[in-house]
């Protein structure tokens, strides 16, 4: 018998220069009417603002009547006193709707910001499954890479004061619009579009192997998307202005999002999050570091599942067996990370050996939840043998 609830943005729009042409008209058809006063805040980072791409957004909701205010301090992994100076910058000047403009942190710091600007929750208090309470303000998700699928995600993963990664899950994160504007992503250094690509390629995999919410629906996303995902991104790598590819690629990051958030992702996410909080490794570049080793320990009881996923990528392969396809699909994804010019050893992160007993602890007994949902148990002592076989 099937028992499943799937969630995910009410509308999802795909049009390159979406950002100049839609934004401002879709704000306002988000706010009740009339309206004396309509204020945007969009959230984002001094590099989407560098860009340029804040004030193109600005201009957009300009042109339909808004007032405009920005904030563009995010960092990586969010942490919790920026996202409380963007609330506080909310209510300050009483805005009626947001718009996160960026990678997954500047859309994770928007949900919360929508969220918490009418309410009277702390941060602390939302954290947690549907802990969050209050009503959230209208939500424009637009990213400007193709990797998180936060734009379609229904959880924000912020960073407390001492370092630790707290998720909000809650229905009220769930942007109202996600617009996926390809223009936006091109031109995208090597590194900054190979990062967010394996991230997604990992939220596939993870969603079509989840122990405890694996479910048709996730399924067939989590197939579509990774094969979007694979057949362009050595496009991507290597011509950074193929409008196509950079569509094709945001398109896969999105069905890749909707695909884990209903499925949940696993332990290459739970031994990633250690080396975000304490080594600041971009979220992207520390699951694509542990992967391989992950995927490859899971193939004892995921053989069958790596094998259906090869297929998909790589029709025109023939494989002996499911563990034969299960090891080349594995192989596949680190080839992925090989040609991505990103670090590939965690020694060259400033990782040492005296750090892992200490983060394979924290995996095990505080992530232990990911640990739950992955195809195959793992003690301390598996995770200690993952991270050291790429130290």
């Amino acid at each position: 018998m099937l028992n499943i609830e799937f969630l995910t943005a009410p509308k999802i729009i795909c049009q390159s220069d979406g950002l100049r042409n839609q934004l401002g008209k879709l704000a306002m058809s988000l706010l009740p009417l009339p309206i004396d006063k309509p204020v945007a805040l969009i959230i984002t980072d001094p590099g989407i603002t560098k860009c340029g791409y804040t004030e193109r957004a600005a201009n957009s909701l300009r042109t339909s009547g808004f007032t405009v205010a920005t904030f563009d301090r995010v960092q990586a992994d969010p942490p919790y006193s920026i996202v409380e100076d963007a609330i506080e910058l909310g209510r300050s000047i009483s805005a009626n709707i947001v718009i996160g403009l960026g990678g997954g942190s500047s859309i994770d710091t928007a949900k919360v910001v929508s969220l918490a600007i009418n309410s009277t929750q702390s941060l602390d208090e939302m954290v947690g499954m549907n802990q969050a309470t209050g009503q959230p303000l209208p939500l424009i998700a637009i990213p400007t890479t193709a990797g998180t699928g936060s734009e379609v995600t229904l959880v924000s993963v912020l960073t407390n004061e001492i370092g630790e990664k707290k998720a909000i899950y809650s229905p009220k994160l769930m942007p109202d619009i996600a617009l996926l504007d390809a223009s936006l992503t091109l031109g995208m250094p090597r590194h900054v579009t190979a990062a967010p690509a394996l991230d997604a390629m990992v939220h596939c995999v993870e969603a079509y192997t989840s122990r405890t919410k694996k479910n048709p629906i996730s399924d067939a996303l989590a197939i579509k998307g990774l094969q979007l995902l694979t057949q362009n991104y050595m496009t991507v790598l290597e011509d950074g202005s193929n409008l196509a590819a950079r569509e094709n690629m945001l398109l896969g990051s999105s069905l890749a999002g909707m695909a884990f958030v209903n499925a949940s992702v696993a332990a290459v996410h739970a031994l990633s999050y250690p080396l975000g909080s304490k080594f600041h490794i971009p979220h992207g570049h520390s699951n694509a570091l542990v992967m391989g080793p992950v995927f490859r320990f899971n193939i004892e009881a995921a053989s069958d599942y790596y094998a259906e996923l090869a297929r998909a990528i790589l029709p025109n392969d023939e494989f002996v067996d499911n563990f034969s396809a299960a090891h080349t699909f594995v192989d596949t994804l680190e080839n992925f990370l090989d040609q991505s010019g990103l670090a590939t050893r965690l020694s060259d992160l400033g990782v040492t050996d005296i750090d892992i007993l200490p983060m394979a602890t924290e995996v095990t007994q505080k992530i232990s939840r990911l640990i739950d949902t992955n195809p195959r148990d793992m003690t301390t002592k598996d995770v200690e043998q993952i991270y050291r076989s790429v130290l």
